[in-house]
């Protein structure tokens, strides 16, 4: 499968990504451009996205700079820090999320990020 490089846009902020192999991201690349809007949960921006599915290898602990996607809210996730039900060593996500892919650039950015924003997901 060939690499699905992605860009993150979201006010003059704009981030590279890449999609994983897995059949949820390649639903989010046949999809893209996706616009939205941001909902933060301590260090994580989440919003709504136009794909429906289940959870796929689901994991309940993510890295930093993992990209998930959280079935109830068919939302994408990207985690750039700790959330609400983090522990001191590990970053948790609400429940359980499929990763979809990897942030390739500085996630410091998305500090400055709030709720309401817009947000644009588009292939590179």
């Amino acid at each position: 499968m060939s690499v699905r490089e992605i860009q993150i846009k979201i006010k003059n902020i704009i981030v590279d990504a890449q999609l994983n192999e897995t059949k949820t991201a390649e639903a989010i690349w046949q999809k893209l451009p996706i616009k939205s809007t941001v909902k933060t949960w301590g260090e994580e921006i989440y919003f709504s996205i136009p794909v429906k599915e289940e959870l796929e290898n689901p994991v309940e602990v993510v890295k930093l700079g993992d990209l998930g996607y959280w079935p109830p809210g068919e939302a994408f996730c990207i985690f750039f820090g700790k959330t609400p039900v983090s522990t001191n060593s590990e970053i948790k996500p609400a429940s359980a999320v499929t990763i979809v892919g990897k942030i390739k650039g500085p996630l410091d950015l998305f500090k400055n990020i709030f709720d309401g924003e817009e947000i644009i997901i588009d292939k590179k």
